[in-house]
């Protein structure tokens, strides 16, 4: 009986040292992970808030654009865009040709620059002319974007032929009528508007809703071409 209970009592006492052992070789260890997984989370929020910052910091300017979109273009090879407005959708094929101004319309249709903006000139039988608005959320993206102006690129073969888009050139003084890169405008006019072959940049054309921009172009305007009524574009979206 003596022996019986020498056995257990040993036994007992070598569980609690072995459970007292593996309290004290698991702690240090869980506060190792407990430290790491601290320090992992620490460095993903600072990794971030850099990218943040850097987005947000970045600007595009007449001295960078052109460089950025010569990279762009490289990267973000879609051509086809659709136009969502309150009488229908156009569809848009944009030119491998211009390339810049492709990556630039690329580019604003990523950032959601164009949600918002407005066909705010409207010309029967001559033009719709869009991506501008008398909203100040559009400023304020402008803002964010950058300010930069895109070189004409005229001599591509292309002319003003009706369902073309186009790009404006700035309304600052500018003599040589680079691009203004958040506005564009379609040619709705029969036959073309050939007098504007040469001073503009001709980018895309309408390769489904041209009867959309009729419906558009036929809306009543005040003096000064504004539609009496906003037409917005509710959505730019990439289809191909």
């Amino acid at each position: 009986m003596k022996y019986i209970f020498l056995v257990l009592f040993s036994f007992i006492l070598l569980n609690c040292e072995d459970k007292q052992s593996d309290k004290k070789t698991n702690t240090p260890l869980k506060e190792s992970n407990k430290k790491n997984k601290s320090q992992t989370l620490l460095k993903d929020k600072v990794d971030k808030k850099i990218k943040t910052e850097t987005e947000e910091t970045f600007k595009l300017t007449d001295e960078n654009a052109m460089e950025f979109f010569l990279e762009y273009e490289k990267e973000n090879p879609e051509n086809k865009v659709r136009l969502t407005t309150r009488f229908g959708d156009i569809d848009i094929l944009l030119f491998s040709e211009t390339k810049f101004h492709r990556a630039n319309f690329i580019f604003l249709t990523k950032q959601n620059y164009f949600e918002g903006t407005q066909f705010y000139r409207i010309i029967d039988n001559f033009i719709i002319q869009a991506g501008n608005s008398d909203n100040s959320k559009i400023s304020k993206k402008r803002n964010q974007i950058g300010r930069y102006l895109l070189p004409t690129d005229t001599k591509r073969g292309f002319r003003h032929d009706r369902g073309v888009i186009s790009m404006p050139s700035s309304d600052i003084e500018n003599p040589y009528k680079l691009a203004s890169p958040f506005e564009f405008f379609i040619v709705q006019q029969e036959g073309g508007a050939h007098h504007l072959d040469g001073d503009y940049t001709i980018f895309g054309k309408v390769i489904e809703g041209m009867d959309v921009v009729d419906e558009i172009a036929k809306q009543k305007t005040d003096e000064g071409d504004w539609p009496l009524h906003n037409i917005y574009i509710s959505k730019v979206e990439i289809i191909e």
